[in-house]
Formats: C-alpha cells, structure tokens, sequence
C-alpha cells in the first residue's frame, strides 16, 4: 500500500457532521466569500447526460487546498428510497495535489447547498425575517429549514408540495430544527405572510405568480441547474434584486435567469453576484424583493469539505 493510500483519511456522513454543524458550514462559505475569492473564477464543472440521469464533475481549488466531486442525479432516486444526488468527494494537497481525503459527498451536498442558500439570506434579509415557506418535501426543503434556523428566529414555516402525506412527513422532520416555529404543511396562500421563501423542487415551470411575493421577502431557488426548467416566473426576478453566484453560471445554467432574460424582464448587468454582495460593492436592496438563484458549484464544496478535514487535523 502507498503512503498516500494509507494516510488518506475517510470521512463518512456521521464524522462530517460531528466535525462540522450547519452554523460551522455556513461560516465556512461566508469566510471564503468576504476573503475576496470571485466565484466568476471557479473551475468550470462538466454535466453529462447518461441514462437514467446525470454525471457532474466539480473542480475546485484554493486556500491551500484543491478538491474534485463526482456527482451524479438520478430522477428516479426518490422512488428507490434514495437521494436523487449521489456524489463521493476527494480532498487533494494544493501543493502537491496528492489525495488527502475522501468523504461522502452526498452527505456534503445536502450540507453545504442550503449552508450557501442561507449565508447569502443572511446578507440579504431583514434582521426580523421569520416567516418561512418552503415549496418541496426532499431531503433539501428539510434542510433549508435547518440552515435558515441557523440565521433567522423562525416564527412559522409551512411547506408546499404536491403530495400531501410527502409534505406531513417533511414538515414532521422540520419540527426537528424549527423547535420555536409553528411548523404546519402550507399553501400558495401563505405566501401573503411570507418573508422567506425556498424553491427545492424538481419544478419545470413557475411555483407561483410574481406578483404573490412580499416586497419585503428574500427568496431563494435552488431546484435546478438546468437551461429548460425554472421555479420562478420572470416578472418576480424583473421586479427583484437577483444575486447569483456567478453571471457565467447564471446566463448557462440557470433556468429561472435565462427564462427572465430572454423575456426581458431582467437585463445581464442588473444581476449582482455573490462575490459584489459579500465584498460591499453592492448592498441590499430594501425597495424590491431579494431573489437568490444557484445552481451549485465546486468553490461551495471545497469551502466546507477544507473545514472537515482541518477539524480532523485539529483533532
């Protein structure tokens, strides 16, 4: 066995938990974002289609580290009684490159995806923000529900899905992390007391109409990464500060952008990125809706996988 082999360190789902907590992961990519790295120069990440689903390869490197996920998404998944993203992650020594560390990587994406979401409404939303709705029932709607707990006294959350019982059951899991909240399975009419709002679904078309948002209200979609499908309609994101991780990633793979821009209800300089909010260069907006769009890139799972292998190091 090589010495690389035999010094690399595994680290499953439980141990990435015990090393690194929701608040921890949501430090992680704020830290990474004010220290002045841009996402506009993350590495590109490449999407193949292959039956039954996808294939994602996500580069990332910086801080002393470099990192490599390969994820796939298998739509049918759920009905399997598993995740639809399944991924394993390696850490590798910015340096020499040698691999250091290999850990679960589906466990990292259900971290680190609602980690992003809710560092930027951090940034974004009113400092008494607490009415949460959340339109799906996966592991990533429960999720969201955990890391905006984390930024935010939760006072209702209600969530939105087309199966009734797949609702009962996300909201019962809720309950977990949303301890001081009234959490109850919802309606597009809650959306009239809203002041957070949480797009994870599988969605191809608009959740609701533009014109159902607060003004005061930061919404957040995550659903997907692909050109074809959008949660949003695109009078909301005309009408809304739109912040994205990058103008590169937004105008190729965000379907609710793209959707908007073709429509002209939203025009590529108006975008502002998460590297101009977290940097000061522009600030929130208090006239207007805050819309967070993100498809998900490499520099986010580096951020917190970095933070897992340094609590193991400390340790």
């Amino acid at each position: 066995m090589s010495d690389v082999i035999a010094d690399l360190a595994l680290i499953d789902a439980a141990t990435l938990a015990a090393r690194v907590s929701m608040a921890d992961a949501i430090r992680a990519v704020g830290e990474v974002l004010r220290s002045g790295f841009d996402p506009e120069g993350d590495l590109p990440r490449t999407i193949l289609d292959i039956p039954h689903g996808q294939l994602l390869l996500m580069p990332a490197a910086f801080g002393g580290m470099a990192g490599q996920k390969l994820a796939s998404v298998a739509p049918d998944n759920p009905a399997h009684g598993r995740d639809r993203i399944q991924a394993v992650y390696v850490v590798l020594d910015g340096t020499t490159l040698a691999p250091i560390a290999v850990m679960d990587g589906t466990a990292l994406t259900s971290l680190r995806t609602p980690a992003v979401s809710a560092a930027v409404v951090d940034a974004l939303a009113g400092p008494d923000a607490g009415d949460l709705v959340v339109f799906g029932t996966g592991p990533q709607a429960v999720q969201h529900v955990r890391a905006l707990c984390t930024v935010r006294a939760l006072r209702t959350v209600r969530l939105i899905g087309r199966d009734p019982a797949k609702a009962a059951d996300a909201a019962a899991h809720a309950r977990d992390f949303a301890t001081e909240a009234d959490v109850a399975v919802g309606s597009v009419a809650d959306l009239a007391a809203a002041d957070l709002m949480v797009c994870a679904t599988t969605a191809t078309d608009p959740l609701f109409a533009a014109d159902a948002v607060r003004t005061d209200a930061t919404v957040v979609a995550i659903g997907s990464h692909e050109p074809g499908k959008a949660e949003l309609p695109p009078a909301l994101l005309g009408r809304g500060q739109v912040v994205v991780e990058s103008r590169r990633v937004a105008s190729t793979e965000a379907g609710d952008v793209i959707r908007a821009l073709d429509a002209g209800a939203l025009h590529p300089e108006e975008l502002v990125t998460m590297h101009e909010l977290f940097t000061g260069k522009v600030s929130p907006a208090k006239d207007r809706p805050r819309i967070v769009k993100t498809c998900g890139m490499g520099w986010q799972d580096l951020a917190v996988a970095a933070r897992a292998v340094r609590a193991g190091e400390e340790r």
